[in-house]
């Protein structure tokens, strides 16, 4: 046991502790990173990789389902091996996470405490199986775990979160989703195209985190044409059985149903680590989840020398606004009592499903309808799509009627990652409608949706403009 005095202390070794850890650093500041788990990020242990190493096996399965479309022939049937598609999963994710613990290791052995950390004060932490380390600031960078309601607890030991996915050795025969989030609809689809049965119930009418009700409803639509998905479920019991575990839920039609399946997977999002961390021996003031108050454009918690990033702030969980809190909460934390605005990036999220997801900017749903307008476009018929065979999807963006200024979008589509990162370089560079729509557009590509698109809204913008004057006469 020790007693250390340390001008930073992070707390927690993921994406956002890491970068707030080089940051102080770098900023010539005696930092101390502090890890109770596993070393290893959410991305590359249970986030963004595997996932996406189940979903590239499930489109490569896939694909071959559209070969006579194409005038192709596969004589004889597709087989899903199980067990090499898990042993990939399982042998690449633990390569991202050697990378990851590569560069853990590259930090100083003095300045990496192993342990779980509790404050005891405003400036001291207890750190188990170390002892206590006295600190002028604080990052908290403690991530997230799963959540998990507790009516899913019935199907005991087959109840499962994502994290457990990928450490399956095979595939099972049915399973059940409960969330059709980023990370449902991602494992569900992917699980359903490699033959897995599916069963996706959700709450409150919900898809993904698309919140235009034109977009969600396309959404809808297209993941039911694959597996059974009902967004707003009336689940009546879930018991654990010899062989797995049985739902009763009534169906969209009003009909009783029973299904058995292998395993319950909990899809119900996550809740920031702040629960075991001793805030309330602190003075920070926390908000209904116990997370403390923060200011988003400088980590800073309140007033204090405590600062807050990543997911355990629950404010963007995502990778690369983990990556850039961590940088704003070591800079800031280096020079406090001084601390200044960081960039925070054009808000932008994609959904690795088929067709992809794409959120910018604002949500349809927090713009004020009278002052929007919505330029739409679908894919069905675009002309780079329909050659692909990948013709499915709606993409709506929104401008400020008055200025035609554009303000965010919302799309289910063919590469919609793509689309998304154009659209969200177009708002981080200050440009409008119009300014977007003097850029090139190559032909034939899939682009040239989002043109229609911003054609639309450009139209819309003008009658805007043109309605007062009409009005007046």
């Amino acid at each position: 046991m020790q007693d250390l005095n340390v001008d930073i202390a992070v707390i927690g070794a993921g994406t956002a502790g890491l970068a707030a850890y080089r940051a102080a650093t770098a900023a010539g500041k005696r930092a101390v990173v502090i890890e109770g788990g596993p070393y290893g990020t959410t991305c590359a242990r249970v986030g963004c990789m595997p996932s996406k190493l189940l979903i590239a096996a499930a489109e490569a399965a896939h694909a071959v389902d559209r070969w006579s479309e194409f005038g192709l022939r596969l004589h004889g049937k597709l087989e899903v091996d199980g067990r090499a598609v898990m042993a990939r999963v399982r042998r690449e994710r633990d390569r991202f996470v050697r990378f990851v613990l590569h560069g853990v290791e590259g930090i100083l052995s003095a300045d990496r405490l192993r342990g779980y950390a509790r404050f005891i004060d405003e400036r001291t932490l207890a750190v188990e199986g170390v002892g206590r380390v006295q600190f002028g600031r604080a990052v908290i960078a403690t991530g997230s775990a799963p959540s998990i309601p507790p009516f899913l607890r019935a199907a005991s030991d087959r109840l499962v979160v994502n994290d457990d996915v990928f450490n399956w050795e095979s595939l099972p025969r049915a399973v059940a989703v409960f969330g059709p989030g980023v990370i449902g609809l991602e494992l569900g689809q992917a699980l359903s195209r490699l033959g897995v049965r599916v069963h996706m119930f959700g709450k409150g009418g919900l898809v993904g985190p698309l919140t235009d009700a034109s977009v969600r409803a396309y959404a809808l639509r297209t993941f039911r044409s694959e597996f059974y998905l009902d967004p707003d479920a009336q689940v009546k019991q879930i018991a654990r059985t010899a062989t797995g575990v049985a739902i009763d839920f009534v169906d969209q039609t009003g009909a009783s149903q029973s299904i058995e399946v292998d395993y319950v997977i909990a899809a119900t999002g996550r809740a920031p680590n702040v629960r075991n961390l001793g805030l309330e021996h602190t003075s920070l003031a926390l908000d209904a989840r116990g997370v403390p108050q923060f200011d988003r454009r400088t980590l800073q918690c309140g007033d204090s020398p405590i600062f807050i990033a990543g997911d355990a702030n629950n404010d963007a969980p995502l990778l690369h606004e983990a990556a850039d809190e961590g940088r704003i909460a070591g800079e800031n934390a280096a020079s406090f009592p001084t601390v200044r605005p960081g960039l925070r990036r054009a808000p932008l999220s994609v959904v690795f499903s088929d067709p992809q997801i794409a959120m910018v900017g604002a949500r349809c749903a927090d713009l004020d309808p009278d002052r929007t307008v919505a330029g739409e476009a679908s894919f069905e018929d675009q002309g780079r799509s329909r050659v692909m065979l990948r013709n499915r999807g709606l993409l709506r963006v929104y401008a400020d009627a008055s200025s035609g200024d554009f303000l965010g979008a919302e799309m289910i589509g063919p590469d919609a990652e793509h689309l998304g990162h154009l659209l969200a370089w177009g708002l981080q560079s200050g440009l409008a409608v119009q300014g977007m729509l003097e850029m090139p557009f190559y032909h034939p590509v899939v682009e040239e949706g989002l043109r229609t698109a911003l054609r639309d809204a450009q139209a819309k913008i003008q009658a805007a403009r043109r309605a007062p004057l009409l009005i007046a006469a």
